[in-house]
């Protein structure tokens, strides 16, 4: 798949369908009917863009997107709407105006996506840009450091699967001194910071004592 997009677009849309062709292009596209319904699915997908089809919903799209913004913060928004629609701020990254084509409408999305697919991860609702340094969970974006990138690339290529903490250090860290785990338990920390809600009782990057740890998606 190229990339998951969450589309917004009234049960009752007018005009020209760009949902087939999206998907004809391999583009993972859902559709939701209302702003509300978005919120929750983007938290449990994790989509790369959202599309407000302002013009099935008779509205100027200028609230949802508000909405979507504030609480999705660093997901990219772009919009659709008729030529009376009115402007819409500066909470969507990208604005088109009907008629266009669907090659248009690809156009726009492209710039919005995180990178090129091969190197991207996603896992569950996790999803790391290993070009960007960037991890994206649940609505929540942040910018790794190299090691910290590195780090999280093991356990998303192992979800499930508990990783001693020897072969953290030796991959990650390319030693075999094993002894100063503090180290690993501060990195760790800055992970969860990134991945859970609460990083005091995670719910995916598990401890097994005495061992390692396991990714839970």
């Amino acid at each position: 798949m190229k990339a998951r997009i969450l589309w917004i677009e009234g049960k009752r849309a007018e005009g020209p369908s760009f949902v087939p062709a999206l998907r004809k292009k391999d583009y993972q596209v859902e559709v939701v009917p209302t702003g509300n319904a978005a919120l929750t699915r983007a938290l449990e997908i994790d989509p790369d863009v959202i599309v407000v089809n302002a013009a099935s919903l008779r509205t100027s799209g200028k609230r949802i997107c508000k909405d979507l913004h504030e609480k999705l913060s660093g997901l990219p928004i772009l919009v659709i709407t008729l030529p009376d629609q009115g402007a819409i701020g500066d909470c969507a990254a990208s604005v088109l105006v009907l008629p266009f084509t669907a090659r248009k409408l690809i156009n726009r999305i492209t710039p919005l996506l995180p990178g090129d697919g091969n190197l991207l991860l996603h896992e569950g609702p996790i999803r790391l840009d290993l070009e960007r340094k960037r991890v994206r969970c649940q609505g929540r974006e942040a910018r790794l450091t190299p090691r910290l990138t590195r780090l999280l690339q093991m356990f998303m290529q192992k979800p499930g699967e508990v990783i001693e903490r020897e072969n953290l250090f030796r991959e990650v860290w390319n030693t075999e001194y094993t002894l100063d785990t503090r180290t690993l338990d501060v990195h760790i920390s800055w992970l969860r910071q990134a991945l859970e809600e609460d990083p005091r009782k995670p719910a995916f990057l598990k401890t097994i004592r005495g061992v390692g740890y396991r990714l839970d998606v």
